[in-house]
């Protein structure tokens, strides 16, 4: 009998350290998850990059492999498009940024750059060959320049000056040609 009662209490002893350590790795996961959260909420109340002030720096490898890096672009007007495959918005602004982009390619200081958002290499090249789109695009892995852009949706752009500013932005599909130069022509002037 004596010996059952030793069992008894070592079980409920070794049950209740387990309980004891099983609260504390809940309890540290949750004040974990909660602080996760709050550090997003802080980001999401930044809300988007404003005009005016330093463009997050970014790096994007194309598709076909050229790398590009905002730091090494300063002194370019880069227009940065964030675009799927899979979004009709974008599909309505792809052939007009095409069309904006050989009207400039020529320029040695202005570059287009197409940040692929969410989607998968094979779809982004179909979509890139469907609307004939020449200039740099790449896939935005890890989704780290769309986050340096809090960017909310596609498509969205991002014009920065040639001192490394963000001077405009577009949280919709541009409608043509000349509402793409009009957001241009000023920064090439400067």
């Amino acid at each position: 009998m004596i010996e059952t009662e030793e069992n008894e209490s070592m079980t409920t002893s070794q049950t209740q350290g387990h309980s004891f350590f099983g609260r504390i790795l809940v309890w540290g996961g949750l004040i974990s998850l909660l602080g996760l959260v709050f550090i997003g909420l802080l980001r999401a109340q930044d809300g988007p990059v404003r005009i005016g002030k330093k463009a997050p720096d970014f790096s994007l490898v194309s598709f076909d492999g050229q790398e590009f890096s905002s730091s090494e672009l300063r002194g370019k007007v880069i227009v940065l498009n964030f675009w799927a495959s899979w979004c009709k918005p974008c599909e309505q602004e792809a052939v007009d940024l095409e069309n904006a982009w050989q009207n400039y390619k020529d320029r040695e200081d202005i570059v287009f750059l197409g940040v692929a958002w969410t989607d998968t290499e094979d779809k982004s090249l179909s979509y890139l060959e469907r609307f004939g789109i020449t200039y740099p695009n790449g896939p935005d892995l890890g989704t780290r320049i769309s986050q340096a852009y809090r960017i909310t949706g596609v498509p969205e752009t991002y014009i920065i000056d040639r001192s490394g500013n963000l001077a405009y932005v577009k949280l919709s599909p541009f409608v043509s040609v000349d509402e793409i130069r009009t957001a241009i022509e000023p920064l090439l002037k400067e």
